[in-house]
Order: structure tokens, then sequence, then C-alpha cells
């Protein structure tokens, strides 16, 4: 018999999974899309029950149903998910609300100023080898302590998104080390354990699942479970991890010197190292396994400001071509759009100025534009937040012999091309980009023990290698440069906006 395995991977904005077999051929893949909630600016949520749990019950069936496959043929099953996310659980384990989500998520100002005052900001860059952003979970729980005590008396668990899919597959509580590394200061990245010296702080160690590696295996599917989902009961199930991270191994980024570039509806990236490279801009987390460390950072609009832009200003558009005609409109306009200049922080900023009052800016607006010139001033906007990302890296010392381009984005020869032309960096384009669900079937088989983490790169086929166009180069050095200016130059005039409308 057959052996395929399964893997789902639960996005901000859609949920896709696919089947493969042992050797990474695809036999089947579906998408289910969702929305977000924002219940007031700056407070990103979603449902752990109606969108998460909903959509790996649809495509689990999709996707039986597509193959025709007996579901005993499922070796086994892994999941990602958008993370690192915080959901608090009731005694029966019942989310007691919605989810509040990653990064893009910045409710919890005020408590990551306190807690850097209680702990010290060199002893939190010291102990959890980074600085408190809006990525992390703890300030986070300490919102939840203070502005809903109602759910906080009531909770008996704290979990993420791929932790609590795992639940209600295995009836198991699970967290990856990798989501792990961002509840900070619970997480001890030398131990790789929870710890609690901060813990008087945040919260009891008891109210957080037991840790393991993504691709251990966390349970085996449960018989409610296979009744909701179309899976066998016994099914194995691995602990999976965030969606970034599966996608980083979608696409073969698993050897140190490699590094990821996720254009979703937030970028990513995801760099692997054999060591610890600790700074306050970016990220240093645990890896999909043991021994492995990896360096991350997160712009927190892409796609998702291409997908506003088309939401707010082309209603005239076919919503299944307007991208493609955004595209090519774009196209006819020169690099640096007639002296048109985008910062890209709509929903404040992560990675390298983690800011979270910081705002979108459109400057250099005249009669003379068009919208074409704004939607790919728009493009290079996000291509300066990719280089302003890939030069801290660089200035912490950190190594990147190859960059791979995956996700939606990456579909878009233009805006490829646009961002190695500003960065001055080759980017890697697989032939395959399914993406995170792809990862996630690879690593179903890892957990299994079927496959080994170096044989991603025989499922990986290279398609095109994107290479800079020396003749852009100058142009967008200028522009750069003043990208990097304006943000500075008008900080705290958009801090006094964004203060004055929260207030208002």
């Amino acid at each position: 018999m057959t052996t395929y395995l399964l893997g789902i991977d639960v996005g901000t904005y859609s949920s896709k999974g696919v089947v493969t077999d042992l050797q990474g051929r695809i036999m089947a893949s579906a998408s289910v899309p969702h929305t977000i909630s924002i219940p007031v600016a700056g407070q990103v949520e979603q449902d752990a029950e109606l969108v998460w749990w909903h959509d790996v019950c649809t495509l689990s069936q999709s996707l039986l149903a597509q193959t025709g496959i007996d579901a005993v043929q499922i070796a086994g099953v892994a999941v990602s998910a958008i993370g690192p996310c915080l959901l608090p659980l009731d005694a029966d384990m019942r989310p007691l609300r919605p989810a509040i989500l990653y990064g893009v998520d910045v409710r919890a100002e005020r408590e990551i100023v306190e807690l850097e005052a209680a702990i010290g900001k060199p002893e939190v860059l010291q102990f959890c080898k980074m600085a408190f952003t809006s990525q992390a979970i703890g300030p986070k729980i300490c919102w939840l302590k203070k502005h809903e005590p109602q759910h906080w008396e009531a909770t008996s668990l704290l979990t993420s998104a791929s932790g609590y899919l795992v639940f209600k597959l295995t009836g198991q509580h699970r967290m990856d080390r990798h989501t792990a590394s961002h509840y900070m200061p619970l997480y001890n990245p030398e131990t790789h354990e929870w710890d609690a010296r901060y813990a008087d702080l945040v919260c009891p160690l008891s109210l957080l699942p037991p840790l393991a590696w993504a691709d251990e295996i966390a349970g085996v599917m449960s018989a409610q479970a296979a009744l909701e989902t179309g899976l066998a009961a016994g099914t194995p199930v691995a602990v999976g991890t965030v969606d970034a991270l599966s996608e980083a191994l979608s696409v073969g980024v698993v050897t140190p010197g490699d590094m990821m570039v996720m254009y979703g509806s937030t970028s990513f990236f995801i760099g692997i190292q054999d060591r610890a490279t600790p700074d306050p801009r970016v990220w240093c987390v645990d890896g999909l396994s043991a021994g492995q460390k990896n360096l991350a950072a997160g712009m927190s609009t892409t796609g998702s400001l291409t997908r506003w832009f088309m939401d707010e200003f082309c209603h005239e558009l076919d919503p299944a071509t307007g991208y493609t005609q955004l595209f090519s409109a774009a196209t006819k306009i020169a690099p640096g759009c007639d002296g048109l200049l985008v910062l890209p922080y709509f929903s404040g900023e992560r990675s390298p100025i983690n800011d979270s009052k910081a705002r979108g800016e459109i400057v250099g607006l005249t009669l003379s534009h068009t919208r074409d010139h704004i939607f790919r001033a728009i493009l290079e906007g996000v291509g300066f937040g990719i280089r302003h990302n890939l030069e801290a890296f660089q200035a912490i010392g950190a190594r990147f012999d190859r960059l791979v381009a995956v996700g939606g984005g990456a579909q878009s020869m233009l805006w490829l091309q646009i961002i190695s032309d500003i960065t001055g960096v080759a980017q890697l384009v697989p032939a395959i980009t399914l993406g995170a669900a792809y990862g996630d079937a690879f690593l179903a088989g890892q957990a299994l023990g079927l496959l080994r983490q170096g044989q991603i790169n025989d499922w990986v086929e290279p398609e095109r290698m994107i290479q800079p166009n020396p003749s852009n180069k100058a142009r967008y050095d200028f522009l750069y440069a003043h990208y990097l200016r304006l943000y500075e130059s008008t900080k705290t005039l958009v801090h006094a906006l964004g203060d004055a409308y929260q207030a208002g």
C-alpha cells in the first residue's frame, strides 16, 4: 500500500493543505480563505474554532475526497500556523476569547515598557537573546491579566495556534521550541525549557504546555478528531511549528548559511545558524530541531498592503484579474516612480525598527502621479524595508550564502526584480512554492523517521535565479538613503498623530 503524508498550514488570510508521497510528488492541494478581526486599531485577532480548526477539518476532508486515498494510507500529519499567538483556554480546554496574533498585534506597548523596567533591557537581551517587541508573548500575557481579568481568572492553559491544533487532533498539548522562544521572558534559550526566574512578572509556568521540537511526534489522531477531519484514528501527528519555519523547510532552507524571504501577508526572514547571535533589532530563536538556531525578522505589511490598495482604490477591477492588471501597469512606471517614496508601516513595523507606533507614509505626490505610480511605489517601499532587514543581519555579522524567495509575492517577477535591484542580492525561486503546507508534509515524514531533514533538497527543484539589474543601483541607493531619513525625520510627528488618534 502506498504511503502518503498530509500537511496543513493555517495562515493569516488563508489556509492551505497538500498530500504528497514520500518523494515529494503532489497528489492534491487545496486552500480555504478566511479573515482576521481588528476590534480596534493595533489589535489583531482570529477565532481558533471558526477559523483554525474549521480550516483543518475542511482541508482534510477535501484532500481525501480529491485523491480518493484511503485515510489509513496517510502515514502522518503535520500542521503549521501563524505565530506566535496567544490563546487562553478554560478548564475544559475551550478558547476563552479569540486568539491574539503575532507581531502585527501591538496592544501590549505599555506592558513591554513595564517588563523592561522590571527586568532591565540589558538583562532581557542577555537572557532571552532578543529584545521585547510586538512579537513577544510575555507582554501580551500581562495585557490579558490587566485588561481582561474575567478571562484571566478562568484561564487554565495558554497556547499558540499550531499547539491548539495539535491538541484538537491528538488531545495532547505541545508547543514547539521555535514558538516558545517568543514566549519571552518565560523561555530559556540555553536550556530550551521554561524558566521560572521572571514568572512572577508574567504567569505561572503551570499555565504553559509541555515543550518539544517541531520534528517530534506529539501524539496520534483521536477518535473525535478522526470523525471531524475524515482522517484515521491513530494516525501520528507531528508537533509542528509556525508557518514561516515550515515555509523555510518547504524550499530547502535547512543548512547554516541559507536564508528564506517569505513574501506573504507580511514579509518574514528566517536564516539558519549553528549558534546564537543576539541583537535587539531581530529575533534569535530556536530552530526546527535540536541544535539548530534561527535568526529571524519580520515586516508587518507586505501582501496585506497590496491587498489594502486593491480593496480601497481598485473597486472597478475584477478580483480575479485585478492584481495581474496592477502589476502589469506597474512595469510601465520607471524605477523611483517619478519621485514617490512609501514607508510601508501601515500596521506599525516589526524589524528592524520595532516601532509599533510607526505609520505608513506616501511622500512626494504631485498631480502628475497616477494610481500606477503609487502601486509601484508600494512595491518599492517593501523592497526598501527588506533591504533594511538584510543590512541589519549583515551588521550583526550573520553570514547568508543563499537567499530563497517564497510566498505569494514571489509569483510576481516584477516585485522580485525590484527587490533584487534595491538590495543588490540575487534570489533563488523554487519551481514548487506551495508554501508551508508542503514543508509540513515533509515534516510529518521527518517526525516519523521516514525522511531525513537533508532529503528536502530532493523535493525542491530550483526554477530561476533573479539577478540584480546594475543599471538601477544608483537610483535605488539614492531613494533608500531618503527612505531611512524619512522615517527618522517624521517619527516624532507620526507618533504624536497616533497617540492623538488613540486618545480620541
